[in-house]
């Protein structure tokens, strides 16, 4: 347990309580959290954990309490000297600007650092790092994450002809079989196993810090997912791996579940891994499959439901495969019956175009 600071009583509990939940301002509201906490008794190791602060800036907060009293808490940049100041002009931010575009002097990325040091070389002096975090955010900039793109994924050219074509094919299908009722599915797999699966969560602050149990172990199956878009309508199927032979077990079972056949014929969407495209597949009758162009995820709905599978898997452990295998099991049949959400997360804006 961590030692309890010694606190002047400038305010009491009360008002400090009542100041941490009527304060506008983040930074003031989380010193007077601290200092509410620590007057209430809490030690300093536990005020850390619920407020996220160190205990070195803890001990510097209270000490600045101590002194000053309430007037010491918030935010205290406005009384740096030079608060305001705008040390650029247009020409220099129109030169900073194009300066972003390119890699900064000594390689790798922009940061608040990088750009400070390019405005001390040009302005004669020494720019704090913190100015030039906060240039950057003057300047509308933000951090963000590139989202992944394969190098080889279909390009918007490429994906809007191979629209057009699955159009076309639907066209023909109808048309060569005019009495039979066409409907336009896709179908995906997902690997499923004891590795954890870690997601973000919404709590209490009043927790501090939360942690969930791992134990990495590389023990897979797979889930086969077959959804129909416009229904919402779902059907899945658990095996052991992915290879030919499965995926013909699987076609052959969900033709018979659905009674595809020459009065109900569907057109089933898949990517182009190799057990799909292998000249061993076997097709039932009524059953028309359609690839999707190369690297092109973002285009399968079937994707859209392993983000809300994986739900009811995350922050878990599981001992074995058959104790995840139960839960997934249980996840399916939820989903079964969540037919207008699946709807709405899995038909895209262009796949209602087809109407089947």
């Amino acid at each position: 347990m961590g030692r309890r600071l010694t606190l002047v009583s400038h305010l009491s509990t009360e008002e400090l309580e009542q100041r941490y939940k009527s304060t506008k301002s983040a930074i003031e509201r989380g010193h007077y959290q601290l200092i509410w906490l620590l007057q209430s008794g809490k030690s300093t190791a536990e005020v850390s954990e619920v407020t996220g602060y160190s205990r070195a800036w803890i001990y510097e907060v209270v000490r600045s309490y101590n002194r000053q009293g309430p007037a010491a808490l918030g935010d205290q940049r406005q009384h740096n000297p030079g608060h305001g100041q705008v040390i650029l002009d247009d020409e220099m931010q129109a030169l900073l600007y194009q300066a972003l575009q390119e890699e900064p002097p000594d390689g790798g990325f922009w940061n608040g650092r990088k750009v400070a040091d390019w405005l001390s070389q040009r302005l004669g002096r020494s720019v704090h790092r913190q100015r030039g975090w906060e240039i950057l955010r003057h300047m509308e900039f933000s951090l963000k994450v590139p989202r992944p793109e394969h190098q080889y994924a279909a390009t918007d050219e490429e994906q809007g002809v191979w629209e057009k074509n699955l159009h076309a094919q639907l066209t023909e299908i109808k048309a060569a079989h005019p009495d039979a009722d066409v409907q336009l599915w896709a179908m995906d797999e997902h690997r499923l196993g004891l590795h954890p699966i870690l997601r973000r969560v919404w709590v209490d602050n009043w927790l501090g810090s939360l942690s969930a149990p791992v134990h990495c172990r590389y023990d897979w199956f797979w889930l086969y997912g077959f959804v129909h878009p416009r229904s919402g309508q779902t059907y899945w199927w658990l095996l052991p791996r992915v290879n030919i032979d499965l995926f013909n077990r699987a076609l052959a079972d969900f033709a018979e579940h659905f009674g595809i056949g020459p009065q109900h014929r569907v057109v089933l969407v898949v990517d182009q891994a190799g057990w799909h495209t292998s000249e061993q597949v076997v097709v039932p009758e009524g059953l028309h499959l359609v690839f999707l162009p190369p690297y092109s995820p973002h285009m399968q709905p079937a994707e859209r439901l392993w983000p809300i599978l994986n739900e009811a898997l995350a922050n878990r452990v599981f001992e074995t495969l058959d104790n995840l295998l139960e839960q997934v099991e249980q996840r399916c049949v939820q989903l079964l019956n969540l037919t207008d959400f699946i709807s709405g997360l899995t038909q895209f804006h262009w796949w209602r175009t087809f109407q089947c």
